[in-house]
């Protein structure tokens, strides 16, 4: 999302095709999907789709949540072998085609080691380190 050009959120590559604000907008819900899984009480929302700064603000409140709850003490209700093969991993994939469309649209993402990436319980902000 780092970088991203102003009428990125907007690019539709195809008619059938969702655009990147409407991908992460997903994703979002499929964040907030998962901290209701969390929580014991599964609830599904497809939310409405706002602009890219919108759909970035509510990614990373969305993606927060979900850390702070998965990080603290409080009972996990689902297997996390579950949140990971469900809407997580279905997250990572729409991470990949984001990821794509940058480049589709002439404003690559630099590629990163996530194995060695600089990666702390509680940063999953904007304020992200910046790979090397």
């Amino acid at each position: 999302m780092r970088e991203a050009p102003e009428a990125f959120g907007a690019l539709r590559i195809s008619g059938s095709s969702r655009t990147p604000c409407e991908i992460l907008g997903h994703v979002s819900d499929l964040m907030e999907w998962a901290l209701s899984l969390a929580r014991g009480s599964e609830a599904w929302r497809d939310s409405p789709v706002g602009g890219w700064p919108a759909e970035v603000t509510r990614f990373f409140g969305a993606i927060g949540r979900l850390d702070e709850y998965l990080a603290s003490d409080a009972r996990l209700f689902c297997p996390a072998e579950r949140l990971f093969q469900g809407p997580i991993a279905d997250a990572l994939t729409h991470v990949g085609q984001l990821t794509m469309l940058r480049r589709v649209c002439g404003s690559a993402v630099r590629g990163e080691n996530y194995f060695r990436a600089d990666i702390e319980v509680g940063r999953v902000g904007p304020a992200q380190a910046h790979a090397d």
